[in-house]
């Protein structure tokens, strides 16, 4: 089976939201969300579903889920081709069901990237 990948979305500006919102977390919170991408890469999204790594959102938008204490962290992201995926973004949970505005901003930033304003990270 071939190994997944996960990239971030990168408008053509050079504007990366996912990791800019990353950048702004506390260390353990970021590290501990990026150990989730890696895991989910290694193990498949067969075991990421099954461990609640991951959970689907919408036709081709699923979230990748990450907990520390209290910090629910999330990233947004979408299926390219073969086993290339794209997160488009992050943000941090608040409320039990993802934020509609959230959904909105992901849905926006796979139309940008599938018209082709992207830059692989």
């Amino acid at each position: 089976m071939k190994r997944l990948t996960f990239e971030s979305y990168k408008r053509s500006n050079g504007h990366d939201e996912f990791i800019e919102w990353l950048r702004t977390l506390p260390k353990k919170d970021s590290a501990k969300l990026l150990r989730t991408i890696d895991k989910t890469e290694e193990q498949g999204l067969l075991v990421a579903q099954r461990l609640q790594w991951v959970k689907k959102i919408d036709v081709n938008l699923y979230e990748l889920r990450s907990k520390l204490g209290s910090n629910i962290q999330r990233a947004l992201y979408f299926h390219v081709q073969s086993n290339r995926y794209v997160i488009t973004h992050g943000f941090t949970k608040k409320t039990q069901k993802t934020p509609t505005t959230e959904i909105t901003h992901a849905l926006a930033l796979r139309a940008m990237f599938q018209l082709g304003g992207f830059h692989r990270s």
